[in-house]
């Protein structure tokens, strides 16, 4: 009487492949865990005099900006000479003649109409901390590194502002990354925008 030598390995090995297969899953799963938590951590923001307060990814880092700006932050992880960016400005506002959301709205337009390549892909009302706010966003080509003779191609970047008015000043909340990658930015930066309290 001849035994299958398949039929004497099974047995003794099937204890150690489930083994294996559930160490490998722990480590898969520990692994997935600790990449959701980095990822998903956060740092805030609070302009002084309870002003306006935001949160962000904590693996963006603050840039300097040569802008009259808040705060202007990059994702030094994106993978493109221009870094998905998010900036804060604010403008004090005159009490006795306020300007409407509309007027704030079409100062926006013309200035980012300078911008090379400017293209309006849509305007809209949103809300913003329980606050009436205009959403704008446009397309425009940017050349991020201006090195002599290094080389760099243009970059077609996708913008989202946000405008709106708290008490007696406007904000203004930029967010922008390069086109081919806004699909993966956008999760982000609604994020980012759920998380904003206005003074």
């Amino acid at each position: 009487m001849s035994s299958s030598p398949l039929a004497i390995y099974r047995p003794r090995v099937l204890p150690k492949d489930i083994g294996v297969a559930l160490v490998v899953l722990m480590a898969l799963t520990l692994g997935w865990l600790l990449m959701f938590q980095t990822q998903n951590r956060t740092r805030v923001f609070q302009e002084a005099d309870d002003g306006i307060q935001v949160r962000y990814p904590a693996t963006w880092h603050s840039v300097d900006s040569l802008q009259d700006l808040l705060i202007k932050l990059e994702d030094l992880q994106t993978a493109s000479a221009f870094k998905s960016t998010l900036s804060i400005e604010r403008r004090d506002l005159d009490p006795s003649a306020p300007p409407t959301l509309q007027a704030l709205l079409d100062r926006r337009m013309e200035d980012r109409a300078l911008l090379t390549g400017y293209h309006l892909l849509a305007d809209s009302e949103t809300n913003l901390d329980g606050e009436r706010a205009l959403l704008l966003e446009y397309a425009y080509v940017v050349q991020p590194i201006d090195t002599p003779r290094r080389a760099s191609l243009p970059v077609v970047v996708h913008a989202r502002d946000y405008l709106v008015i708290a008490r007696d000043r406007a904000y203004i909340i930029s967010m922008a990354a390069p086109a081919d990658i806004f699909s993966l930015a956008n999760p982000i930066f609604t994020r980012v925008a759920a998380t904003i309290q206005l003074p």
